[in-house]
Formats: structure tokens, sequence, C-alpha cells
């Protein structure tokens, strides 16, 4: 690694560039909530008259750089707006830019994902519990060991590759999802028939509810069976789970309300961040703060997953608490739908049967190439691993 040299962030990089935005005209904004953690695209963005904020062009790399935000992983690059266009987001965010011939942009967004980079601009926090920032001198200091430019484009494009991988299964399941939604609301919203029945969500459903072991018996943690938390679930928002941070035993599952929910069910978040709902690709346990739904109709799944998906705002605005919002059995039956007969139901899961399962098998291809990422990420950037030049 003779070539690879100590140089700081502010050698290799402008550091919160300036950029002219007039006070009100209506640009691009990125807020802190859309960037969605450990991932290079930017979702989303709004339309906004300018009133202040960190601002940046296309080419840039985001990085939060307060708690717990920066711990969460919400860096991105900014590949959303158009030749010349300026656009803004949050002041808690340091804005990294390529200098010629010393970095390579999209190498800038890797290092910023890097343990190493992670690491030192985390131990660089001061502040008080809750509102602590990084101290943007410290990380724009320290050394870091940097290759040369054409190594830094090659490191770039091996996980780029993985990234624009990830990113085109994830577009191709937002696709697949939108044509469900089409086709359940053409079939159960557009198509209603008088004489279709009225009934309550609840009666539609088989609404289960969660627990969790004892988290001071050690032997009921650390097993085979996964455990969807509230964050699982938030993480995991109108997608298949694949796997979850924590999992429990059998002796867990045998001496707690924890239950066991089949494969393709629904699992949504009851209480404090109300309204989260996600479809499991593999049998899970769940906490008493969400409740779990399997079909009422023999192995619809995925009707039942779009009914929940098609009510759940109506959910939302039934949902009640003094501290954190509630959603309850009462809320379910509350809600009143019309369905039609049994037949049609089954005809419709057949229909839609396919979508689901390529967007399980994609998502089980993302986890894949995301754990690749992630584990070539620190070795390139170290150069354990060295890429051909």
């Amino acid at each position: 690694m003779r070539e690879w040299q100590e140089k700081s962030l502010e050698d290799i990089a402008i550091i919160n560039p300036r950029e002219s935005l007039k006070k009100g005209q209506v640009a691009k904004k990125v807020g802190m909530d859309a960037l969605q953690p450990f991932t290079k695209k930017i979702p989303t963005y709004s339309l906004e008259p300018y009133s202040g904020g960190t601002k940046f062009r296309n080419g840039d790399t985001l990085v939060a750089r307060i708690t717990p935000c920066l711990e969460n992983g919400k860096t991105a690059f900014v590949d959303i707006l158009d030749k010349d266009e300026v656009g803004y987001g949050s002041t808690e965010y340091i804005v990294l830019r390529e200098k010629r011939n010393e970095s390579d942009k999209h190498f800038l967004y890797y290092l910023a994902m890097s343990p190493g980079f992670r690491d030192i601009a985390i131990l660089s926090m001061t502040g008080s519990s809750g509102r602590q920032r990084v101290q943007t001198e410290v990380v724009t200091s320290y050394l870091f060991e940097i290759p040369p430019l054409r190594e830094q484009e090659l490191i770039a494009a091996v996980l780029a590759s993985l990234d624009d991988k990830i990113d085109l299964l994830h577009r191709q399941n937002k696709t697949l999802e939108s044509l469900a939604q089409t086709l359940f609301r053409h079939w159960f919203v557009e198509g209603t028939a008088v004489d279709w029945m009225e009934c309550s969500l609840y009666d539609a459903i088989d609404l289960v509810g969660g627990g969790t072991p004892k988290t001071s018996e050690a032997k009921y943690w650390g097993g085979d069976i996964s455990w969807l938390s509230g964050g699982d679930i938030a993480s995991n928002h109108k997608n298949f789970v694949v796997s979850t941070e924590k999992k429990i035993t059998e002796l867990g599952l045998k001496n707690s309300s924890a239950k066991l929910l089949p494969k393709f069910s629904t699992v949504i978040s009851a209480r404090g961040t109300v309204g989260k709902y996600c479809i499991l690709s593999n049998p899970m346990t769940f906490s008493q703060s969400n409740y779990g739904v399997k079909p009422k109709f023999e192995s619809c799944y995925f009707f039942t997953y779009l009914l929940i998906d098609y009510s759940v705002t109506d959910l939302l605005s039934a949902a009640y608490g003094s501290v954190f919002d509630t959603i309850t059995t009462r809320t379910f039956q509350n809600h009143q739908i019309n369905l039609p007969s049994a037949a049609e139901i089954y005809s419709f899961e057949e229909q839609i049967t396919p979508y689901f399962h390529r967007m399980n098998l994609n998502q089980k291809q993302i986890r894949t190439l995301e754990k690749l990422r992630d584990t070539l990420l620190p070795k390139l950037m170290s150069g354990e691993v060295r890429v051909r030049l």
C-alpha cells in the first residue's frame, strides 16, 4: 500500500461548499426524514421555498451529523437534481464534494459510509444527550489512508455496481406493489356491488396479539426464531421482512405470550409509531406492541396484506392515546368494509400471488447484495482487499 497516502478529509474534499439560493426561491428540499438508513439513493424530496438550510449539487454526499441519524446510517449521494441546479436540506448535514484530481465523488460517498469514517465521526460528537452533533473540524482534519485517484474510481465502481443492482430491485418491487394495489382497488373498491356483505375489518381477518420473552432470561434469547420489534417493522414498512435484529429460542416462545406467525402473514405496529406494517418472508414472532394479521380466508395472505394496506389510513385516523397513539381491537371492529364472495377473493389471490412471490425473491436478493456490499466496503476502503488496476 505504499502508493496509498495519509490525507485529511479536507485534503481530498470540499467541505460544505458555498452555493447560492435566494430566499423564497422554490427548490428541491431533502429533509433528514427523506434519507433511508445505509441507502445511497435519495428516495424522495419536496419542492419548497428556500428559507435556510444546507445547499448542495449533484455529485455531493450528504452526511447526517446529529444523533441518532449518523449512527443509523443516514448518508446519501445526491443525483436528483438537474444540471447546474442547487438543492437544499437540513442544517444537520455535512456536505462533501470531490476535489478535482484528488478524489472521486462516488469514492467520497463510500468513504463516508465506511466504519473508519463513521467511528471517528461518532466519537467526535458533543452536546447534550439526544442532541449530540459531530465536530466537523475533528472529522475533516483526521488523517485517513487514501488510495490514488484511479484506485478510488475502481473501488467506487465495484461498490456502486452492487448499490445499482439493489436500487433496481427496490424499484421493481415498488412497481409490483403498485400493480397489486391497483388491482385491489379495481376489484374491491371500484368494483363494489350491492350484494356484497358489509362487515368489520376485524371479522375479515384473524388478528393475533404478540409478546416478549423475559429479557432477563438469557436462555430465551439468541435462538433461531425471528422476533420482530417496532424498529424492525418501521425499517421494513410496506416490504417483506427477511430477517430481524433479535431472535428467541423455542424455550422463550413456549414461556411467553409470543406467537409464531406463518410465512406471508402481515404485522402492523399498534403503539408508538402506529400504522407501520410489513409482510413476513419467513415464520416469525413479534412484540406485544404490534398485531399479527392472518387471513380469515384460507391461504389468502396477499389479499389480507392489501386489505390492511388499503385500510391503514382509516385505522390511523381512529387511533387514540393519552401519551402514544394506539390501535386496539376496537379500532379494527369499528372499521367497516364490503366483501364479495369467497370465490372472488380466492380468484384475486391466485392472480396477485406471482407479484408477491417475485417481490419476496427480490427482497431476499437485496439482503444478499447488501451483506456482500457491507462486507466488501471496509475491506476495500482499508486496502485489505485490492482492485486490479
